[in-house]
């Protein structure tokens, strides 16, 4: 005898066989898409995030019912750092969790069929998809200028050295000030150097980093571009080396001899140096709709430390990994 079947709103497809008595249910399937990558700035709103796809987007919906869920279990609009509309759309305020994102969406298309249930997901990157989305946090690359320069020293054990070195690095963080950077100075160190053609001179070498600071932290109302990390970062830049660039003028032009601590011409060398948060690298392979972004790094790697790529590690499980 032939299957005798029901269409059961929720659950799907029963069916009984009389002869065998048998009982079967065919649940509903999940229907599924491909991964798409999102990519939401560490510390950012997301962008608004579709529990739809674009077919659905164009259909009559009946009884929609939206869950979403993240690392941490199921989202609801109860917590601040999450919104979520009526339609299922969510946004996730100041983000910096990754990891995996799921939507359920239970509809109809007509009364009388039974529930489709459709799952997306999205893989959010930071601390950090169908179709499924895939959002990844990122965060711009923090980079910064290491620059060396040496000097005419006093001897090498004279306090004097000592106290220049301070005098130079206040001068520095004061012409730099204003466009929110600093400067550090990485080493200071004096050497016994002999000339060609020449005796024995005392020189310091000395290396410095120059780095934008975070302008929110002093209050500082700027206009956008001007607020611009990279921007500013520039612009010191261009005030050292012109900073350098005096010193060598006001020498060339003064009639008395030289001090005894003054600056080598041609010696500066500045260096743009590039670094991503622990926990984050830059992967142009992986991630060719955001080459230059530091995103977090995938299950299978880590980032210790301020370097600019993720270091493969098998036992890690966790996006953002900082330790193997």
């Amino acid at each position: 005898m032939a299957w005798v079947c029901w269409c059961v709103n929720g659950l799907g497809l029963i069916m009984y066989n009389p002869a065998a008595g048998r009982l079967r249910m065919e649940l509903p399937r999940r229907q599924m898409f491909p991964w798409v990558k999102v990519y939401v700035k560490l510390n950012h709103n997301s962008p608004r995030i579709l529990c739809l796809t674009s077919h659905l987007r164009n259909l009559e919906l009946i009884d929609p019912k939206f869950q979403w869920n993240g690392p941490g279990g199921g989202l609801s609009s109860e917590n601040s750092s999450v919104e979520i509309s009526p339609t299922g759309t969510l946004i996730l305020r100041n983000f910096n969790l990754s990891g995996v994102y799921t939507c359920s969406i239970f509809y109809k298309l007509t009364a009388m069929q039974p529930d489709k249930n459709l799952l997306i997901k999205y893989l959010i990157y930071g601390s950090s998809s169908s179709s499924t989305f895939f959002p990844a946090a990122y965060a711009d690359p923090k980079n910064y200028y290491e620059f060396t320069a040496r000097y005419h020293a006093a001897p090498c054990n004279s306090s004097h050295n000592a106290y220049f070195e301070k005098i130079l690095l206040w001068i520095l963080n004061k012409l730099v000030a204003e466009l929110s950077c600093g400067v550090t100075l990485i080493k200071a160190e004096c050497h016994h150097v002999k000339m060609q053609r020449g005796g024995l001179e005392n020189e310091i070498f000395f290396t410095f980093s120059v780095a934008s600071l975070n302008r929110e932290k002093y209050n500082r109302l700027c206009e956008e571009s001007a607020c611009d990390a990279s921007h500013r970062l520039n612009k010191a830049k261009h005030v050292i080396e012109r900073f350098f660039k005096e010193q060598v003028e006001v020498n060339r032009r003064s009639s008395e001899p030289l001090p005894e601590i003054y600056y080598i011409e041609g010696t500066l060398q500045m260096v743009l140096v590039g670094r991503c948060y622990p926990g984050y690298g830059i992967n142009a392979l992986t991630h060719p709709d955001c080459p230059e972004c530091c995103v977090a790094c995938s299950p299978g790697s880590y980032n210790p430390s301020n370097g600019i790529h993720c270091l493969r590690c098998d036992s890690s499980l966790i996006y953002g990994a900082t330790k193997c």
